[in-house]
């Protein structure tokens, strides 16, 4: 339980949140992190706020130019020294106890790649379920579906390697998912340990047949598949998209 993690956080114009997130993961109880933030090219004040924490163990990046997610995810990901590899965007948070037991569940199983159950919170309401997951997800039901959150995700560098991926504005976390899964496959803590904060106008909240073409560019352009291949892995997420939105959620009862 000494291992260094890197967390890797890209941020654009968030100024309004990037400090919660940066405070979540400072409350963690396992307190051997890097923190890489990649702001790019925000408009707004998020520079300043992550500057004015004055905290040694954050490293702040700058992409030259206004690049998109994966550019930034892939230039942390180039400058990560940790064993461990976490994700947490600039406006979601970690339980304070996420890092520590997720570093255990993995230690105690010989896992290198894992992800948690998490919540979303949608325009400042709490969504009354945890969305869950498959307790193992080989590299078949990978390329199903994707089916866990980027900021649920833990995985060891020293046996996944370094993940690089294709420049797509949508879905070039999943891209990054299916490099790992080459390597191992991906076990689920069954925890709700990781809170995802969705807002109106974010790229999350675009519509579904938008979406569904950001799911043919992964294929076709972020893995080079054929357009018949391309056409029919489109096709089988959709599928197994449903199935998870049926599938893997747990009720929260009020009290």
């Amino acid at each position: 339980m000494d291992g260094l993690v890197s967390i890797i956080m890209p941020a654009y114009n968030t100024s309004d949140y990037i400090s919660d997130s940066i405070k979540s993961v400072q409350a963690q109880t396992y307190q051997n992190w890097e923190l890489i933030i990649v702001d790019d090219c925000s408009t707004d004040n998020s520079i300043e706020v992550v500057r004015s924490f004055n905290e040694p163990r954050i490293k702040l990046l700058k992409n030259e130019i206004n690049s998109g997610a994966a550019v930034s995810r892939n230039y942390a990901l180039r400058e990560a020294k940790g064993k461990w590899v976490a994700f947490l965007d600039s406006d979601d948070i970690w339980a304070p106890e996420k890092l520590k037991k997720q570093i255990e569940f993995m230690e105690a199983n010989n896992y290198a790649f894992t992800f948690t159950d998490y919540r979303i919170c949608l325009n400042g309401i709490w969504l009354p379920y945890i969305n869950t997951g498959p307790d193992v997800v080989t590299k078949k039901k990978m390329y199903d579906y994707c089916y866990f959150s980027t900021i649920t995700v833990m995985y060891d560098r020293e046996k996944i390697g370094l993940i690089q991926v294709a420049n797509l504005r949508k879905n070039n976390d999943y891209a990054m998912w299916l490099q790992a899964i080459e390597k191992s496959n991906a076990y689920r803590l069954p925890e709700c340990l990781s809170y995802y904060i969705k807002h109106e106008g974010s790229i999350s909240s675009e519509r579904k047949t938008k979406l569904i073409k950001w799911h043919y560019k992964l294929f076709r352009e972020g893995l080079r598949k054929n357009i018949v291949v391309s056409g029919f892995l489109t096709a089988n997420n959709i599928v197994h998209g449903v199935w998870k939105k049926i599938c893997y959620k747990r009720t929260i009862k009020e009290t």
